[in-house]
């Protein structure tokens, strides 16, 4: 079964998660984000992608710790490196994307959701990063497109305290850009996006890469890098225990 599935309505796309354990963070789903992006990018056909779920409670509740509680450091490092390369395909991605959060965006659910140019959260879903919480670090490209995305004075509330947000205080803090109602709620994400996809492609997409390319660049250089220091956060004693507490809880729900 496909992790993304694709609906073309005329010049705009959507781009479904619809991956078992509610679109659970894995490799083959990283590693398909990053081809749907670059898949999109190079077709002239389509303006703009909207990234929407296909579950009706969950946006996407981060990775899929039943699958990458099995990985050693190596593996651990190689998805890391596949999960910034579908970041920066996303962030980077020269046409409108509009992400509809329909359902709970939690930790790498946030992160994906954050890589859109407009961000619309259904009312009463919570969107927020929980991973210095659970005991990891932010991983580098994260903290970079937080410090461009949200605002400013939120930063710690965010990244340090690990808080979920809803409604409009999502949007005071800059994770979300608007609200929207359950009725209608896709219909809404759509018309949205095409108001963007309405502009000069050549004037946006030059615009945008402007805007967003220091922020890249300073992905790119440092992640290899930093990368390290996730994984000494992932591989901690304590991090370890959670980790297997949480996915014994999972599997015994299944």
């Amino acid at each position: 079964m496909s992790g993304v599935g694709i609906e073309r309505y005329g010049h705009l796309v959507v781009l479904r998660l619809s991956k078992p354990r509610g679109n659970a963070i894995d490799e083959p789903l990283v590693e398909e984000l990053a081809r749907v992006a670059a898949e999109v990018a190079a077709d002239d056909t389509l303006r703009g992608a909207l990234l929407a779920s296909g579950h009706p409670r969950l946006f996407c509740p981060g990775l899929d710790l039943v699958a990458l509680a099995e990985y050693d450091r190596g593996a651990m490092r190689r998805f890391m490196t596949a999960f910034a390369v579908a970041v920066w395909g996303l962030y980077g991605l020269p046409k409108p994307v509009v992400a509809a959060v329909g359902g709970a965006a939690v930790a790498g659910g946030c992160i994906l959701a954050l890589t859109a140019d407009h961000r619309i959260l259904r009312r009463g879903v919570p969107m927020g990063l929980n991973e210095v919480k659970v005991g990891v670090p932010l991983p580098w490209s994260v903290t970079r497109l937080l410090r461009a995305t949200v605002h400013a004075p939120a930063l710690s509330r965010i990244a340090l305290l690990g808080r979920n947000f809803t409604d409009t205080e999502a949007v005071d803090v800059g994770l979300a850009d608007e609200v929207a109602e359950d009725e209608g709620f896709e219909a809404t994400c759509l018309a949205r996006l095409a108001e963007y996809a309405d502009k000069d492609r050549q004037a946006f997409a030059t615009t945008k890469a402007w805007l967003r390319e220091a922020t890249l660049a300073e992905m790119m250089a440092r992640e290899s890098e930093r990368v390290g220091a996730f994984l000494d956060g992932w591989f901690s004693q304590g991090t370890q225990e959670r980790i297997r507490a949480t996915v014994a809880s999972l599997q015994s729900k299944a």
